[in-house]
């Protein structure tokens, strides 16, 4: 597995990252193309992780005051359930702290709570939400 970080939004990885974006949210979960690429694009920092050159998950990040908002986290259907995900996570962790990320914050899929728990994400406060019409609670990771 290779990982590719990006911030330029004309670049391989970012197309990579929207086609995998497309694929999972667009055609899988129905959401609407004009929502999923939004007023942030420019703004965030993109990771793609590849398995034989192959672009099969990324993820987003979006610097807050306190480190990182994590978004657009998406893994094709063939590579969900073996560890491509956590790993991809697992990188994107150690970038951000070593920028100086105090708190990871994202908005998981409720589905998906399970999986964010086991790489040290809680739950916080905030109540249950929708986003796209799909239901979401806010999950933060603190780096020590």
């Amino acid at each position: 597995m290779e990982f590719k970080v990006s911030t330029d939004t004309n670049s391989a990885i970012y197309q990579d990252a929207l086609a995998i974006r497309t694929t999972v949210f667009v055609k899988e979960q129905h959401v609407s193309p004009e929502r999923e690429v939004d007023q942030d694009e420019a703004k965030a920092t993109y990771f793609v992780a590849y398995d034989d050159g192959l672009a099969v998950a990324t993820a987003r990040l979006l610097p807050a005051d306190y480190g990182y908002r994590v978004q657009r986290v998406a893994v094709l259907a063939p590579y969900r359930h073996h560890g491509v995900g956590k790993a991809l996570l697992e990188h994107l962790a150690d970038y951000a702290e070593a920028h100086g990320a105090r708190e990871l914050r994202l908005g998981a899929q409720v589905q998906a709570v399970g999986f964010y728990k086991t790489l040290g994400y809680t739950l916080t406060e905030r109540p249950e939400f929708l986003d796209a019409g799909i239901r979401h609670r806010e999950m933060h990771r603190i780096f020590a």
